[in-house]
């Protein structure tokens, strides 16, 4: 935790900014958990409400003001950051969480605005990026210096004794998205199916990896993550300035959710804050890749067109014109791909099955690349009510020798039939995924010593190939009730129900208690 030592005011600073005697820096709670950080910080949402701060501007605020604080305490911290060497502070003294805390009231207000307005004119920086057109909606003093020094600055938002994490700021996010009225949830894939992707493709330093619709940045950094953890001792010299200055970027179209991908590549220890941003701003499909990936990583948005109604028909590396936005994407990542680059990324039912253009993607994709893996996915793991999805991954191998196609076999691997999952209830985990992963590497580098089972089976290229438009929407396994189907079994649908019962009978007892204690007692007056 950083002390409250009152540091010099900027020259520029507003003159309301003159410090006031600091209020005493509680200590941070070992045992708070992330959920109960997030829980308490969500709560004060209602009352920020009765002030006239929506939910999605409390959310904003709240992510600018745990940047700094967890900045604070990633440059505070005592423990080392995988080198003996301090971390390079992400924000500049004066500007930083510090400062605040030695404010109070109208100052404390008004050089919070100092600091988002300071911060946004540093253009061209990562930092600047993250501040860019950043603007307090909390007007009340009172309001935003409780939400400083009571709700945030008692506790430790980073994990300490190994790498940053961030675990509390990324949970808010998502219950930002479980507010499905903001529109939010849109922008997430779930964790467990994000780390078991990266599990699948194994990068490697050295390797450039991108997501040209990154969302909050979650592919970038799993990815990430799953270097420092595998080859640590290999992330330095030429490899570990290349993960900090390019090898690892995204692609955002809409602004605000590019914000929150800087945050979080930044306080999970990607990129530095006065270098170039590693989001880009833009719309993906607009325009040809001037870069080339070795490994694409993407749940790509669903929907048509893009936001300025445009159908892409201008890209000449396009094999099919569409309005289709996921077939675009097949088409758009195919060409981000280096040769003999690796591609995941997750698609609704459609893209499997359309005609016209989606019968031509098909056949190119089975033709010039090795689509080896189809994981047919479960309902109820994304905030959109029933999404049928899969996740497809490929390899930019080109034609084989002899003209012959890139596909031998496409592998499917059935995840979805009798298989039923919820976002409150039974929630999708990564061991969930233990076995098709273990599946999927089981047949050596070049898959050709997998094993069938139940729910994993081979399609031959010439298999494919023949099937009417080339639909690859294969099912492997039939329900148990003898029909192909995603639907639970009637027994996990009685305990999904019980469940739930139970839930709402713990809330009524807690409403009946309450009511209790307030009634009044024998020989009360009335």
């Amino acid at each position: 935790m950083s002390d409250s030592t009152e540091k010099s005011t900027p020259a520029d600073a507003p003159d309301t900014a003159a410090a006031t005697p600091p209020t005493p820096r509680t200590p941070a709670p070992a045992s708070a958990s992330t959920s109960t950080l997030v829980n308490r910080l969500w709560s004060y949402c209602e009352l920020l409400r009765h002030s006239g701060v929506s939910t999605l501007d409390y959310v904003e605020q709240l992510t600018y003001l745990l940047f700094l604080k967890m900045a604070d305490e990633r440059a505070n911290r005592s423990h080392v950051f995988r080198r003996n060497l301090p971390e390079e502070p992400l924000v500049p003294e004066g500007r930083d969480w510090a400062s605040l805390m030695t404010r109070s009231a109208e100052a404390l207000l008004d050089h919070y605005e100092f600091i988002l307005k300071d911060l946004g004119q540093r253009g061209g920086t990562m930092l600047g990026e993250v501040f860019l057109k950043a603007q307090n909606k909390i007007h009340e003093p009172a309001v935003l210096e409780r939400l400083i020094k009571d709700l945030i600055d008692p506790y430790t938002w980073t994990t300490e004794n190994q790498d940053l994490k961030g675990d509390a700021y990324e949970g808010l996010l998502q219950r930002g998205a479980e507010d499905r009225k903001t529109g939010a949830g849109q922008y997430f894939t779930p964790r467990p199916l994000i780390d078991a992707m990266v599990d699948c493709v194994q990068p490697k330093p050295g390797e450039w990896i991108t997501d040209p619709a990154c969302g909050t940045g979650g592919f970038l950094i799993a990815a990430h993550a799953h270097l420092v953890q595998n080859y640590e001792d290999e992330l330095y010299g030429d490899k570990g300035r290349a993960l900090q200055t390019g090898a690892i970027t995204g692609y955002e179209l809409v602004r605000e959710t590019g914000r929150l991908a800087l945050m979080n590549m930044l306080l999970h220890g990607i990129g530095r804050s006065e270098a170039k941003p590693l989001i880009t701003i833009q719309d993906s499909l607009a325009r040809s890749p001037i870069k080339h990936y070795d490994i694409v990583l993407a749940n790509p948005p669903f929907g048509v067109g893009s936001v300025t109604g445009e159908s892409y028909t201008a890209r000449t590396d396009f094999w099919a014109p569409t309005t289709n936005k996921q077939l675009n994407f097949v088409q758009h990542i195919y060409n981000l791909l280096k040769t003999n680059g690796r591609g995941a990324l997750v698609l609704p039912d459609n893209v499997l099955f359309e005609g016209g253009a989606g019968e031509t993607i098909r056949k190119n994709l089975l033709n010039l690349c090795d689509v080896h893996t189809l994981l047919r996915l479960p309902t109820g793991i994304f905030y959109a009510n029933g999404v049928k999805a899969n996740v497809l991954f490929f390899d930019k191998t080109g034609q084989r020798s002899g003209g012959r196609p890139g596909t031998r076999q496409l592998w499917v691997y059935d995840f979805r039939t009798d298989q039923r999952f919820t976002l409150k209830q039974r929630q999708l985990r990564r061991e969930h995924l233990d076995d098709f992963v273990a599946a999927y590497h089981s047949g050596g580098k070049d898959f050709t010593a997998r094993k069938p089972s139940d729910r994993f089976r081979a399609y031959g290229y010439d298999e494919l190939i023949a099937r009417d438009k080339v639909n690859l929407d294969l099912t492997v396994l039939k329900s148990a009730s003898g029909a192909t189907t995603e639907y639970a079994s009637p027994d996990v649908i009685a305990q999904e129900i019980v469940d739930e019962l139970e839930v709402a009978l713990a809330q009524f007892t807690a409403v009946a208690r309450a009511l209790k204690k307030d009634a009044p007692q024998s020989g009360d007056d009335e």
